[in-house]
Formats: structure tokens, C-alpha cells, sequence
């Protein structure tokens, strides 16, 4: 049976307790050196490693969405991507998702055994991605962003809201409503806020504290936080040395509502949700004045 048959729509995933998705990016360029994976058995690599972690879904990605990063073409970014999920896919059969917007791309990591298409743009900017991730009953995140990955925080007005959480809420309300219009199925969708995508350090601040509006349209909610600019600005630390700022925001996250955290270090935050859960007393978490 071919692998997309077998397959389709076959993942089911748990948002009973939160999920950890491990960042493996097929780049030479994303901000955080060591989450690059340059050599597709390098990506396998660092995908088993993460699952040997605790992880519950690996993300591969073949184009940097940072603030400045170039577009990467449909050739270029296949070409980095699917050999990866292919050759995980051999070796495991943990959930794959993979950061792409382009509807080739999906269609290619969907045939080859993914199951979650994880698209910074809300499947805006590909007019097709709707229609291959209905196809296959692929789980979709659709994420808020403001303008695109390389002016998106220097262009003007990028940054600015009159109600940054008000106008993210209606975003992903409509983004969600569009993709059941396509035909995929209400929960194949999760909604992501796009810490870091066209807003500010307040504005990251504001989303995170009030998760829950977010969580109240309906959709499991993905955060991605990790190791991110805001994280420096509030510890005034690089790259390299956020980690515990990660760990703590993403706390504050998983408090808040949040479903799924993307993240650079799988094994921490897999003790940090053990924890979490566990002084929870085993129950899945609704917001951050609820826990106590």
C-alpha cells in the first residue's frame, strides 16, 4: 500500500496534556546555529534524538521564516526537506509536521508519510495549500503573521495594532473558518498567534498573557516561543543562553491554554510539562488565574 495511502489522515493527535514539537530546520540560515540540520542524515539524526527525548511531533522546516530571511524557492526548498522526512518516516513513525507555505512542498512531504503542515501564513499564500491538506486530512496550523519574513518586523507599520490580541483573535477565527471552507475538517485545524511575526515585545507579551481568548475560538493552540528576540529583550540575553527564559515563558504558555509548544529543546520541555502536569494534578490545563 502506498505510503499515502496508508497514511491519510491516519495521526490522531492528544491534546489531553500538552505536546512537545521539536524544530529541526533543513537550513544554513535559521536564526539558532544549532537547530540547523544541513545534510538530511543529519535532519534523521536530530529528529530520532528529539523522539528519543519525549517528543510528541518533530517539525521540519527547508526555509527560514526569520525576520529578514530570504524566499526560498518550491525546488530549492523540497530538495532540503523531503529527503528528511523521508528518511525519518523509514525510521519512525512519531508525527511529522513540516514548516512550509508552499502547496508543492506539502504535497511532496504529505506523499512521503507527514501529517501536519505547519504554514506561516495561514495557507494565504499558496492559493492551493488549502486544497492538498484537505486532500490528504492533514492537520493544518494556521498562523497570524504581519507582512512577510523579511521585512516583517523593520517595514513600517508592521508592528503596529490598535488591539494586537483583538485583531489576532479575528484573524485566525477567519483563517479557520476559510480552511472549513476548503474542506478540511474542524479538528485538523490548530491556530497559532505568531509570537515574533510583525509585532513588538509588548505585543508578544500581551498574546501570551491572554492565551485563553485565543483558546476560546474553539482550536487546539500552538506557541512557539523559543529562544525568540522578545525572550533577549525581557533577559537581555543571546541566542545561545535563552533557554531558561524559553522554559519559562513556555510555562507561562502552557498555563495560559496553549496545546502545543515548537521548541529548539525537546527534553527539557518534555520535564517541564511532566511538571507541570503533574502539580496540575493530571488535568489539562484552561488558564493562567485557574492554576493554582
Amino acid at each position: 500500500m502506498p505510503m499515502e495511502e496508508k497514511r491519510r489522515g491516519a495521526v490522531n493527535l492528544d491534546f489531553s496534556v500538552p505536546l512537545v514539537m521539536s524544530i529541526v530546520n533543513c537550513t544554513d540560515d535559521s536564526f539558532y546555529t544549532d537547530s540547523r540540520a544541513r545534510a538530511p542524515e543529519s535532519a534523521v539524526e536530530k529528529a530520532l534524538q528529539a523522539e528519543a527525548d519525549g517528543a510528541n511531533i518533530v517539525d521540519f522546516g527547508g526555509e527560514s521564516t526569520r525576520p529578514g530571511a530570504e524566499y526560498v524557492s518550491e525546488d530549492k526548498e523540497l530538495a532540503r526537506v523531503l529527503p528528511a522526512v523521508e528518511g525519518f518516516r523509514r525510521k519512525s513513525d512519531l508525527p511529522i509536521s513540516v514548516d512550509t507555505r508552499k502547496a508543492a512542498v506539502a504535497q511532496g512531504v504529505l506523499s512521503a508519510g507527514a501529517d501536519i503542515i505547519n504554514d506561516v501564513s495561514a495557507m494565504e499564500d499558496d492559493p492551493d495549500m488549502a486544497r492538498v491538506c484537505a486532500a490528504y486530512g492533514a492537520y493544518v496550523v494556521l498562523m497570524h503573521k504581519k507582512g512577510v519574513p523579511k521585512t516583517m518586523q523593520v517595514a513600517s507599520g508592521a508592528t503596529f495594532y490598535e488591539d494586537v490580541v483583538g485583531e489576532v483573535v479575528a484573524y485566525l477565527r477567519t483563517a479557520a473558518q476559510r480552511a472549513k471552507a476548503a474542506g478540511i475538517a474542524d479538528n485538523r485545524v490548530i491556530l497559532d498567534p505568531g509570537i515574533g511575526f510583525g509585532k513588538s515585545v509588548e505585543d508578544n507579551i500581551a498574546l501570551v498573557r491572554e492565551l485563553a481568548r485565543i483558546r476560546a475560538i474553539g482550536y487546539p493552540v500552538l506557541i512557539g516561543l523559543s529562544r525568540k528576540t522578545f525572550i533577549g529583550s525581557i533577559t537581555g540575553r543571546d541566542i545561545p543562553d535563552r533557554l531558561v527564559g524559553t522554559l519559562a515563558a513556555n510555562a507561562v504558555a502552557v498555563a495560559a491554554g496553549a496545546n502545543i509548544v515548537r521548541v529548539h529543546d525537546a527534553r527539557e520541555h518534555v520535564d517541564l510539562i511532566k511538571i507541570l502536569f503533574t502539580f496540575r494534578g493530571g488535568r489539562a490545563f484552561q488558564n493562567i488565574d485557574g492554576w493554582r
